[in-house]
């Protein structure tokens, strides 16, 4: 059943991506034939075609190399070194005036954000996930961590993060952990809360390491949120289950000691493995407390105590994360996949920033992220949103000014109108096959980020805060959510 599950939300994805770029070059074929050009080809993706069939003079194929699409324009500007074509053919063809070249060229980013605008609708209909942690107080600190050295407490409500407000931990923008991450400063102000009175705390970054193959690691002070210590579930024969602790039980402290967080409880218990614990829990509104064995686990493959050492009870928790529906305008989706692309540039330009051109995703890592999406409830509805954001990126990385791409046709276009006649041929060939190398050089980069996001071995940071689990706690544990920057391609 699994393999089964797994296969249909492949076939899912490369049918939603596909059909993204489908709807792109569907633009400039429909423009193009409004206009009267000539067209060649369709083609979804490039290289060689391992299908094709020609009808009503046009060929329509699917390439081998999985990296976009295009419509062959012999009366555009030539574009034989990516996608063929008869070059004699061309010549034979009359001329197009400039207007027409950018009518077409435009209609296909045009496409793109319809689709965008058109998937943006249907998400304020049906609303979407808010997959948010409203909480921005301090939860947990990792020991010997920056935010620690910078003099942060548990219980600090952070209000700023650089001078810029905060009203959430993670899930947005205006998220910290977003704000920490997208920094593109050498050290972060956090602006706090403590006893009603605000502070400002200088913190450095940490980085995790991880292996040459992967991505490096996000930027973090090692904090994470605070929430409420609500039980949801208990493993079956686990220490919670004999100690009594039951469903909906909120626990108060551990001996003696306030709890804040998971990460905070899973801490403190690996300090008192093999012994009992004082667990004073609220149930219902009465105070019990409860006596709990602090064991280390059997590894469920091999029935060995997990190498690390850690301590664990058998309780599942509330992860404070907000699953409530939410019903953004267009506008307001439209205006937020805007600014998440701008900050994703602004932060990759940035010269102390932290996030590069490696933390982009090519269709490897966008599949991958639209195979966790479909593997989570309300899967739908997070692809739909998804969709908004990837269209507004798709239409304003093709308007970029570089030849090959549609912003590229539009200022050669615009060159010709003001100069009266094209750039000259064997000039446009020898830049446009230069971007066309530089472009997949790119590609193939990027592409071997989001393979080595696949592979395991690499050194990744604890998931503190995005799971709720005390018993395994590992990444599999953790729900199927990502911070707002991996979905735009930085994570």
């Amino acid at each position: 059943m699994e393999i089964l599950v797994n296969l249909t939300a492949i076939v899912v994805v490369v049918l939603l991506f596909n059909f993204m770029i489908f709807f792109h070059e569907l633009g400039h074929f429909l423009a193009a034939k409004w206009r009267g050009l000539e067209v060649e080809k369709f083609y979804i993706w490039f290289g060689k075609p391992i299908w094709k069939k020609t009808f009503g003079g046009v060929e329509y194929g699917i390439g081998s190399i999985p990296a976009g699409g295009f419509v062959a324009l012999p009366q555009m500007a030539p574009m034989e070194a990516i996608e063929g074509g008869d070059s004699e053919r061309r010549k034979e063809l009359p001329p197009i005036s400039p207007l027409d070249k950018i009518i077409v060229a435009f209609a296909g980013p045009l496409f793109s954000f319809l689709l965008a605008f058109a998937a943006a609708c249907a998400v304020w209909i049906f609303g979407k996930p808010a997959d948010t942690v409203h909480s921005t107080t301090i939860g947990y600190i990792e020991k010997d961590s920056p935010a620690e050295r910078a003099g942060l407490q548990l219980g600090d409500k952070i209000v700023a993060v650089d001078g810029e407000q905060v009203s959430r931990f993670f899930g947005g923008l205006d998220g910290v952990q977003e704000k920490i991450m997208l920094s593109k400063n050498k050290s972060v102000d956090l602006t706090y809360e403590r006893d009603g009175v605000e502070q400002v705390a200088t913190s450095e970054f940490l980085i995790d390491e991880t292996s040459w193959f992967q991505r490096r690691a996000m930027r973090r002070v090692g904090i994470s949120y605070a929430g409420p210590m609500i039980i949801n579930d208990i493993e079956k024969e686990s220490p919670a289950e004999r100690a009594g602790l039951q469903a909906g039980d909120v626990v108060k402290t551990f001996n003696g000691i306030s709890l804040h967080s998971v990460p905070q409880l899973s801490d403190l218990l690996k300090g008192e493995v093999g012994k009992q614990v004082e667990l004073v829990v609220d149930r219902e509104g009465t105070t019990q407390t409860f006596q709990v064995d602090a064991i280390i686990p059997n590894d469920k493959l091999t029935g060995k105590p997990e190498p690390d050492g850690r301590a664990l009870i058998g309780a599942r928790f509330d992860t404070s994360i907000d699953l409530s529906l939410v019903n953004p305008s267009p506008a307001e989706q439209v205006k937020e996949g805007l600014l998440l692309m701008l900050t994703t540039v602004q932060a990759i330009t940035a010269k102390n920033s932290n996030v590069g051109i490696q933390h982009l995703s090519g269709p490897v890592g966008i599949g991958h992220a639209m195979f966790g999406f479909i593997r989570t409830d309300e899967a739908l509805r997070r692809i739909l949103w998804f969709m908004v954001v990837l269209n507004i990126n798709l239409a304003i990385m093709n308007m970029m000014p570089l030849p090959v791409l549609d912003g590229g046709h539009i200022v050669l276009a615009l060159g010709e109108w003001i100069a009266g006649k094209p750039v000259k041929l064997r000039v446009l060939e020898v830049i446009q096959t230069g971007f066309v190398l530089v472009l997949f050089s790119l590609f193939i980069y990027i592409t071997t980020k989001d393979l080595g996001a696949l592979v395991p071995g690499g050194k990744k940071e604890q998931p503190w805060g995005r799971g709720g689990y005390v018993w395994p706690l590992n990444e599999a544990a953790e729900p199927a959510l990502q911070p707002a920057g991996e979905a735009l391609g930085v994570e």
